[in-house]
C-alpha cells in the first residue's frame, strides 16, 4: 500500500507542474513520464521501505554421528554415510576433535556443539544418528525445531561385556592382588554363567567364573599374589576368555605399579588410639599401599594389618622408602636418611620443644593454609576436645591450619602447622586424642576424614623427580577418549614434549597446556610408555572398550522440521535497480525537455 501511496505521489506531483503548471499539454507525456519514474524511485528510496523475503535455502549441511555406537554389530554406518553424502556437505559430530573420516572412531555421541555451529550457519540441517544421543536432553528446543533428524537404530545383537573394573593403583611387592569386574549380558545373551581372567605379559595370574542370575549380570572378585609381576608400571588385562558378537567388550585394562616398599608408612611408638584411627582413614583415603607398624612392647614392633611381629630391619627400610611417612610419638632409631616427599609427625608428649599439657583444648581453624577446605563450614568448636597438646609458636615459614584454646578460654597455640622446604613437606600434630573425632561418628568423623585426605593430598603433592613436570590423570581410558596429562611442575605451565614407545603412536610429540594445567593426547587403542623432555617417564594405555560399544535407549527420534525456510527483511535500498530507475528517468526528462525547446 505503501509503495502505490509513493508511485501515485510521484505521477500526481508530474502531472501537476505539467499539465497545470507549464500548461504543455500532449507534448509533455514523455517528460511527465520520466519526471513521475525518477520521483517515484526517489521516494522509495528516501522512505527505505522493507519487507520479509524468504532466503534461498542453499545446500543442506548434514551432521553424521560418528561415534564409535555407529559402526558397533548391529550398526548402520554405512548406510547413514551413504545417504549423508547424498543429502549435502557432510560434517561428523560427536566429540571435540575435528576432521572427517571413513570410519566412526569417535568416543563420545555430543550433538549439542555441532548443532549450533550449523545452525548458525543459516543453511538448511539434517541430522543422520542411531538415536544414542548423549546430550539429547540439552539440545536448545528452538535448533531442533529447524533440523530434519533421521535416524538409523542399530539392530541389538546377543553380546558380553566387562563394564567396570576396579582395582589398586599401586601394590607392594609381596602384597595380595585384588581386582573386581563387572559382567553383564546384553541383546538378549543366552549364557548362564561368565568365566573372566586376569592377564598380564601373556600369562594368567586369575580366573574365575560364576553365574549372570537374574539381572544378567556379576560381580566377580579375581585374586593374584604380584610374585610374577616385577617393580615397575604395569597393564593388566582382564577378558572374556572366547569371542562374541563385539570383541572390544571383552577386554579390559587395568593400570598397576608395584613397589618395593610401601607408599605410605606409619611408624607408631608408643602405640594408642590416635595411631589406630589415623591408620584405618589413611587406608580409606590414600591411593598408594598404607602400611603400619606400631610399637606395643618394648623393642617389638608389630603390624597394625594383623599384628604380626616384625623386625626392626623391616620396619627401618620400609620408613626410608616410603613416599610419605607418618611419625607418631617418638622416631624409630636409624632413620636419618629418609626419601620421602612428605613427613607427618603426630606429638605424643616426648617434644623437644616442651611437654604436652593436659586439658580440654577446642580447636578452630587457623589462618590461611593448604588445608582449609577440610575445615570449611565444619563446627569444630562442638567437637571433642583434644586431651593435651604441646603448646609452642608456630616458626616464620610455617602456616596454621589448625590452632587449640584449652577449654575455650586464655591464648591460642598452633595446633597443626606444615611448611614446604622445598623437596619434602612437613606437617605437625601437636595435638593428642583427635581420634575421639573420628569414634564419634556423624560431622566430626566427615571433617576428621577429609582433614586426613586433605594432608596426605598436600604431603604427596610435593617435587618428585621420577614422576616429571607433568603426569596422567588416568593411566587408562576409553577408545576414542584424551589421555589428559596435568602440569605438576612448578611455574606456569608450558610446551612440553614427549616421546612415545608403542606403535602406532609415533615417537614425538608435544603436550600443550590449557588454562587450568591440562593438555589433551588422542591415540588409538594400544599400550604406549612416554618420556617426557625435562624427566619423568610412565606408561599409559587406550583401550579397545568404550561405553559407546554398549547398547543404549535412543534418546532422540526422527522428525521434520517445523521452520521450513529462513526469512529475512530486504529495504528499497536494496534494490539497485531503483538507483537505475531514478537516474535514467531524471535523463530521459531532461533529454525530452531538450527536445521541446525547455530548460
Amino acid at each position: 500500500m505503501r509503495v502505490f501511496l509513493i508511485v501515485t505521489a510521484g505521477f500526481a506531483l508530474a502531472a501537476v507542474t505539467y499539465i497545470w503548471l507549464e500548461r504543455l499539454g500532449r507534448r509533455s507525456v514523455v517528460p511527465l513520464v520520466c519526471r513521475a519514474v525518477a520521483w517515484s524511485a526517489l521516494g522509495l528510496l528516501l522512505i527505505n521501505l522493507g519487507c520479509p523475503i524468504a532466503d534461498p535455502p542453499g545446500r543442506p549441511l548434514v551432521l553424521l554421528d560418528g561415534s564409535l555406537s555407529m559402526g558397533a554389530p548391529g550398526g548402520r554406518w554405512r548406510q547413514a554415510r551413504d545417504s549423508a553424502s547424498v543429502l549435502g556437505d557432510l560434517r561428523l559430530f560427536g566429540d571435540e576433535r575435528a576432521g572427517d573420516d571413513s570410519v566412526p572412531f569417535r568416543g563420545r555421541s555430543l550433538l549439542g556443539p555441532a548443532l549450533g555451529a550449523a545452525a548458525a550457519s543459516g543453511r538448511p540441517v539434517v541430522v543422520l544418528t542411531d538415536g544414542e544421543i548423549e546430550d539429547a536432553g540439552d539440545l536448545p528446543a528452538d535448533l531442533l525445531a529447524r533440523t530434519r533428524v533421521l535416524v538409523y537404530p542399530r539392530v541389538t545383537t546377543p553380546d558380553l561385556a566387562i563394564t567396570a573394573v576396579t582395582g589398586p593403583a599401586r601394590i607392594s611387592s609381596g602384597d595380595s592382588l585384588v581386582v573386581d569386574a563387572e559382567v553383564r549380558a546384553l541383546g538378549g545373551a543366552p549364557a548362564d554363567s561368565v568365566t573372566v581372567a586376569l592377564e598380564w605379559g601373556g600369562r594368567r595370574l586369575a580366573s574365575r567364573a560364576a553365574a549372570l542370575g537374574l539381572t544378567r549380570s556379576a560381580r566377580i572378585r579375581l585374586r593374584a599374589g604380584s610374585a610374577a609381576l616385577p617393580p615397575g608400571a604395569h597393564i593388566l588385562r582382564v577378558t572374556i576368555p572366547g569371542s562374541d558378537a563385539e570383541a572390544r567388550t571383552d577386554v579390559r585394562l587395568h593400570a598397576l605399579t608395584v613397589v618395593p616398599t610401601p607408599g605410605v608408612v606409619l611408624v607408631a611408638s608408643p602405640g594408642d588410639w590416635d595411631s589406630r584411627f589415623l591408620y584405618d582413614a589413611v587406608k580409606d583415603v590414600a591411593q598408594l599401599p598404607v602400611r603400619g607398624y606400631v610399637r606395643i612392647e618394648p623393642e617389638r614392633w608389630r603390624s597394625l594389618r594383623d599384628l604380626a611381629v616384625v623386625g626392626d630391619d623391616q620396619v627401618r627400610q620400609a620408613a626410608r622408602r616410603a613416599d610419605l611417612l607418618i611419625l607418631k610419638g617418638a622416631p624409630p632409631s636409624g632413620l636419618e636418611s629418609v626419601r620421602a616427599r612428605g613427613i607427618w609427625r603426630w606429638g605424643s608428649g616426648e617434644s623437644e620443644s616442651g611437654p604436652a599439657l593436659p586439658g580440654d583444648w577446642y580447636l578452630a581453624p587457623g589462618t590461611a593454609s593448604p588445608l582449609d577446605g577440610a575445615f570449611a563450614g565444619a563446627p569444630l568448636d562442638s567437637f571433642a576436645p583434644a586431651v593435651q597438646m604441646v603448646t609452642r609458636p608456630a616458626a616464620a615459614d610455617e602456616w596454621v591450619a589448625l590452632t587449640g584454646r584449652n577449654g575455650r578460654r586464655g591464648p591460642e597455640w598452633p595446633a597443626v602447622t606444615g611448611r614446604d622446604a622445598g623437596r619434602v613437606r612437613q606437617v605437625n600434630v601437636l595435638a593428642d586424642g583427635l581420634w575421639r573425632w573420628a569414634f564419634r561418628g556423624g560431622a566430626s568423623e566427615q571433617t576428621y576424614r577429609a582433614w586426613v585426605a586433605a594432608t596426605v593430598s598436600w604431603l604427596l603433592a610435593g617435587a618428585d623427580s621420577t614422576q616429571g613436570v607433568a603426569r596422567p590423570v588416568r593411566a587408562v581410558v576409553q577408545n576414542g577418549r584424551p589421555l589428559v596429562f596435568e602440569w605438576v611442575g612448578g611455574g606456569t605451565p608450558k610446551a612440553t614434549a614427549v616421546g612415545w614407545s608403542g606403535a602406532p603412536a609415533g615417537t614425538a610429540d608435544t603436550l600443550r597446556f590449557d588454562g587450568a594445567g591440562r593438555a589433551q593426547v588422542w591415540l588409538p587403542a594400544g599400550t604406549y610408555g612416554y618420556r617426557l623432555a625435562p624427566g619423568g617417564s610412565g606408561t599409559v594405555a587406550v583401550e579397545s572398550y568404550s561405553e559407546e560399544l554398549l547398547p543404549r535407549t535412543p534418546s532422540l527420534s526422527p522428525r521434520e522440521p517445523e521452520v521450513r525456510g529462513r526469512r529475512s527483511q530486504r529495504s528499497s535500498r536494496d534494490l539497485p535497480w531503483l538507483f537505475l530507475a531514478a537516474v535514467l528517468g531524471l535523463a530521459g526528462e531532461w533529454l525530452a525537455r531538450r527536445r521541446m525547446g525547455l530548460r
